[in-house]
């Protein structure tokens, strides 16, 4: 039988009794009603912003398209007072069912539109002419480059002091330096996007709007052990993939500060530690022990910023499983993935279903422990650097069983790939998702057979065919990370894994996936004058779609990748209509391999 533990206690879990796959998904997930079920917390501690009456009647009267608008929107007056005025009010009405015309009013008297407590901030460290666009050989993409550069200006925030004196009065959470936010709907800081922001950040030499990037963050896991989800109240309890140790890295690698590096090294082993304790699972298999990490959302109640569609979701559900899905939904946005195929399993046990069958937590994702394994191996080398040897050798040790747990447990040697592992049904997920090659990205394999084999996996699988980039996986779900959306960060992901290999095979594919990503990202920008958060893999410069929300504009992670792929290739990319060689020949190769198997 297979055990896991959480960081608490050992749990067992069905499976390997004697009951059928279905039977045992089904006691699983009976177990978890009653034990779990409405005892699970609410998203925070806000009765507005994350439960209760106002917000419950708020977001079913629909007064806005996007649920993130009124859990963004200021209150006027102290929480107590408008909570007390909406009891009163609530009282004069059957069953407390307070009309739309009356919510309206009491929208207008106690709350004022989103957004105002952000004021746009320019950057003082922008220059006009960063050192990187020299290095850009075609005429066109050196003009977008620059255009790309000046958008840093449009995506400044700055927290109005308002928001530091007065917390109750906003779902804002306050943090000491100016950000630079994704766009659109998204007008706060974000954890993940934010290391590719970053990443561009640098690239365009503004090295002091980074830093104080990073001291946010730092101030974040200072506060709450954690970095949340985004900077709102309404994120306390989730958080997002774990990229703090790499923009520190990424900071220090540009400017080489090393009393920077020396003060943030507590705070990056405190958040280490957060996920260790909270993120992860101890597994025996075939009596040895292997420690991974998950995704894994305690708080039950739909998620405030897409309360009604959770609730349209969870339609029919007893509370005890609803809780429980709203718990995974959360889990699916503290992966960043939110939402797809990838997290979904199905009565008996598969890779299958709807985004009601979303079980994130019972999921341990490749891409979060290679991500893990390359933050240990980051922590070691940043130990030496300061002189902390035992616990360097300490964070080593740590690096060395992440590699042996992820070639024991998410290893596939016959297909050449690493693949998400299901502790439901002890099985890995055989499917393609773009994360399957996410350890070659960290370089967290043992044998270097492993990534030329991952290489080989890549080009059989199908993914290759696209013109415009590598589709997050291959199954069209209708939910935004699947086919045929393309994602910046893991196209990035790709490229940069791959250029690290040692083979010239290696190393012109990831040259021909940029070319293939800028030229994307180029198309659009001249058809739309805007950068979008995602792409679609079968349009030239067609923006993505699928998911909770419209395709967003701004677009900060899709800038800084854009970036810093300009910057290491620019030399070889072009704007020029028709394909190269290389970017012709590798679909028609790869497909016909796939039909040659």
């Amino acid at each position: 039988m297979l055990r896991i533990n959480d960081g608490s206690d050992r749990v067992e879990l069905p499976g390997s009794s004697g009951l059928d796959m279905r039977t045992s998904v089904l006691c699983w997930l009976l177990s978890l009603s009653a034990f779990t079920g409405a005892s699970l917390p609410p998203p925070c501690d806000s009765q507005i912003y994350c439960y209760g009456a106002i917000l419950d009647h708020m977001q079913r009267a629909k007064f806005f398209t996007d649920d993130k608008h009124f859990v963004d929107m200021k209150l006027n007056s102290p929480p107590d007072l408008v909570l007390s005025s909406f009891h009163n009010l609530s009282t004069e009405f059957l069953n407390s069912m307070v009309p739309p015309a009356k919510l309206q009013e009491f929208l207008d008297q106690y709350f004022e539109e989103p957004g105002t407590e952000l004021e746009p901030w320019a950057p003082p460290d922008w220059n006009a002419q960063p050192e990187f666009l020299t290095g850009i050989a075609d005429d066109k993409l050196r003009e977008w480059a620059g255009q790309i550069h000046n958008l840093w200006n449009s995506l400044g925030r700055k927290i109005r002091s308002d928001v530091k004196d007065h917390p109750e009065l906003y779902s804002l959470i306050y943090t000491p330096h100016p950000v630079v936010v994704p766009g659109g709907r998204f007008r706060e800081l974000y954890y993940w996007d934010s290391y590719w922001v970053i990443n561009g950040l640098l690239v365009s030499g503004m090295t002091s709007t980074a830093r104080g990037m990073i001291q946010n963050f730092l101030y974040l896991v200072s506060r709450y052990g954690f970095i949340p989800n985004g900077g709102r109240v309404y994120y306390e309890r989730r958080s997002q993939p774990p990229f703090l140790t790499l923009m520190v890295e990424s900071y220090f690698k540009a400017t080489n500060d090393t009393e920077f590096l020396r003060a943030a090294l507590p705070v990056l082993k405190d958040e280490y530690e957060f996920w260790m304790q909270n993120r992860s699972v101890a597994l025996d298999v075939a009596g040895a022990e292997h420690r991974l990490n998950r995704f894994h959302v305690e708080a039950g109640l739909p998620r405030p910023e897409s309360y009604t569609d959770d609730l349209e979701l969870a339609e029919g559900l007893s509370e005890g499983l609803r809780d429980q899905l709203w718990a995974e939904l959360k889990a699916g946005a503290e992966s960043g993935w939110d939402f797809t195929s990838r997290w979904y399993i199905d009565a008996e046990g598969h890779n299958g279903g709807a985004l009601k069958d979303t079980r994130t937590s019972q999921i341990l994702p490749v891409d979060l422990n290679a991500l893990m394994c390359r933050t240990e191996r980051t922590l070691a080398s940043f130990c030496r650097l300061l002189g902390e040897d035992e616990l360097a050798a300490v964070y080593q040790q740590a690096t060395a069983r992440r590699v042996e747990a992820m070639e024991a447990v998410l290893w596939d040697p016959e297909r050449g790939a690493w693949f998400d592992y299901s502790l439901l049904s002890k099985s890995k997920h055989l499917e393609f998702y773009a994360s399957n090659l996410a350890p070659v990205w960290a370089q967290c394999f043992s044998l270097p057979e492993m990534g030329e084999r991952a290489v080989q996996y890549l080009k059989e699988s199908g993914a290759l065919k696209f013109p415009n980039g590598v589709p997050t996986s291959l199954r069209e779900s209708g939910q935004q990370w699947d086919y045929p959306n393309a994602w910046p960060p893991l196209q990035h992901m790709l490229i940069e894994g791959l250029s690290q290999l040692p083979s010239g095979e290696a190393k012109q594919l990831a040259l021909d996936l940029a070319q293939r990503w800028i030229r994307t990202n180029w198309r659009a920008y001249m058809q739309h004058e805007a950068m979008f958060e995602k792409y679609d893999v079968n349009g030239d410069g067609k923006p993505g779609g699928g998911g909770e929300y419209e395709v967003q504009l701004g677009f900060g992670w899709t800038n800084g990748v854009a970036l810093q792929l300009l910057q290491q290739y620019g030399a070889s990319l072009t704007s020029a209509a028709s394909r190269s060689g290389c970017d012709l020949l590798l679909p028609l190769v790869f497909t016909a391999a796939v039909a040659l198997r």
